[in-house]
C-alpha cells in the first residue's frame, strides 16, 4: 500500500470523525466487506457508476446499500433522466481514475461526479464507505458523508 488513500487523507485534514477497516484487498464487493467486517450489511454502501444512456456528462456515483440491487428504471424516473446504464467495469475505471472495488466519492471530491446516495442511509447514524482503494473502507457519520460529498438522497 502506497500511503494513505485520498478519502482518509481529506477526512483528517477536515477533521471528520471517522474509522478504518483494512482487509484483504482481494474482496471487491460491498457484501464481502461486510462479512469480513462483522458490520452489517444494510451499513455497508457500495459505490456504483452509473451513465446516462446515451452518454453525456460526468457520470453518477451512486452510493447503496450492499445487500440492494440497483433499479435503473426507478433512479431514472427519480432524477428525471430519460434511461441510464452501469458502467462496464473498464468504463467506470476510466471515468474515476480508480479500480472497481475502491471506487469513492469522498476520493472524487472536486471531480465535477453528480453524487446520490440511498435514502435509507439517512436512517443510519453511521456507514462504511470506500476510503478510494481496494481492501480499505471507512465508516463515518451520515450526515458528515452527506455534507462532504453533497450527495442527494434518493
Amino acid at each position: 500500500m502506497a500511503g494513505k488513500p485520498l478519502a482518509i487523507r481529506i477526512l483528517e485534514q477536515r477533521k471528520v470523525p471517522h474509522d478504518v477497516f483494512s482487509f484483504e484487498a482481494t474482496i471487491r464487493s460491498a457484501a464481502g466487506v461486510a462479512r469480513e467486517t462483522g458490520v452489517p450489511p444494510h451499513q455497508v454502501y457500495k459505490t456504483l457508476v452509473v451513465e446516462h444512456d446515451p452518454p453525456r456528462g460526468k457520470p453518477l456515483l451512486v452510493m447503496m446499500p450492499a445487500d440492494s440491487e440497483i433499479d435503473l428504471k426507478t433512479l431514472a424516473e427519480a432524477i428525471r433522466a430519460k434511461k441510464l446504464r452501469m458502467a462496464t467495469h473498464r468504463d467506470a475505471q476510466r471515468h474515476t481514475g480508480l479500480e472497481v472495488g475502491g471506487i469513492s466519492a469522498l476520493a472524487l471530491l472536486g471531480k465535477g461526479f453528480p453524487v446520490l446516495i440511498d435514502r435509507r442511509a439517512l436512517g443510519e447514524s453511521h456507514i462504511l464507505v470506500s476510503a478510494g482503494q481496494r481492501g480499505m473502507d471507512v465508516r463515518l457519520a451520515v450526515a458528515d458523508l452527506v455534507a462532504l460529498t453533497g450527495a442527494q438522497p434518493v
